[in-house]
């Protein structure tokens, strides 16, 4: 049985919504935990989860994107384990929703991801052997395969769900592998790690700086309605972040960033070139090819906030 075709084209940016409270993690003094997966419906097709900071302190956020075809997970998380991050289940059922509103036959599940860190791909063996599912391994040379890249990372090619023609390009500087997609139907630029409201960390200054001018140049020639990372690390003081390793953010800042701050990033790591460390900015900080003692300095504010953590939680 197949439903009738969904239009993609007509109409978009299609209207969604992003008036959503993230959960955030909660107090060391409260016993009380957050689920471990936050769903947001951001319109009838596209789907944003958020990993609990009751599971993993990253907390990173996952996009499910339904095309008449096939769906697209991007990213399956920091955790593999089932029993503690149900995403397979999850994605299950939200297939499985979708299918009942839109029956179709042989519907499909492809999972991609932003970049190859491990917050981004340990949750990739919970769909093993799932059916009609296809799960694209991070390496660069695989990555440029599965969506035909024939000039890395400067090309924008096309990835068809059925209809909703995603826009994909190479984002590399802070993975060798990233890329950046732009999403026709909701307008969205779903940018990884690259940019973000948190630590953006530079491994190589020249490939970042090229993949910014080309997130600018893509959403220059498009509706953008939201640039989304996939972390919050900020608080809403102007340059100020939570440290590393932080499981309660109550004063974070929205997920969804403008294509304005995307200049702002772009105009950001341009004024830092050739500095290398940490320079912070009121929406973001850069870290820009960081020296041992710049990630000595991050881990060792993460540790005190652990040790903190660990008096809250004997004092309760």
């Amino acid at each position: 049985m197949t439903d009738s075709t969904i239009d993609f084209a007509t109409g978009a940016p299609a209207a969604g919504t992003l008036a959503v409270s993230w959960i955030h993690g909660v107090p060391a003094r409260r016993r009380a935990t957050d689920p471990p997966i936050q769903v947001h419906r951001y319109d009838e097709h596209t789907v944003i989860l958020r990993q609990s900071k009751s599971v993993h302190y990253e907390a990173p956020f996952i996009y499910l994107l339904f095309g008449n075809d096939r769906a697209l997970l991007l990213d399956t998380g920091v955790t593999a384990d089932p029993a503690k991050f149900p995403l397979r289940a999850t994605v299950d059922q939200l297939v499985d929703g979708w299918l009942a509103r839109h029956p179709r036959d042989g519907y499909q599940l492809v999972v991609v991801h932003t970049h190859g860190h491990g917050d981004h791909v340990a949750g990739d063996a919970q769909f093993a052997g799932r059916a009609a599912t296809t799960v694209v391994s991070h390496e660069l040379d695989v990555v440029k395969e599965h969506f035909g890249f024939t000039a890395w990372p400067e090309q924008v090619v096309p990835h068809d769900l059925g209809g909703r023609v995603l826009e994909v390009t190479g984002s590399p500087g802070h993975h060798r592998a990233a890329i950046t997609v732009y999403d026709p139907w909701t307008g969205f630029l779903l940018t990884g790690d690259t940019v973000y409201p948190g630590r953006l960390y530079v491994q190589d200054f020249a490939q970042f700086q090229a993949s910014l001018d080309r997130m600018i140049e893509l959403a220059g020639d498009r509706p953008v309605t939201h640039v989304l990372g996939c972390h919050i690390e900020m608080t809403r003081r102007p340059g100020r972040d939570y440290p590393i390793g932080a499981t309660y953010q109550p004063d974070e800042p929205r997920l969804e960033m403008t294509v304005g701050q995307l200049r702002e990033v772009q105009a950001a790591t341009a004024s830092v070139a050739g500095k290398r460390g940490i320079h912070p900015f009121d929406a973001f900080i850069i870290y820009n090819e960081p020296r041992a003692r710049h990630q000595l300095k991050l881990m060792g504010r993460g540790l005190a906030h652990k040790a903190y953590l660990a008096v809250m939680s004997r004092s309760r």
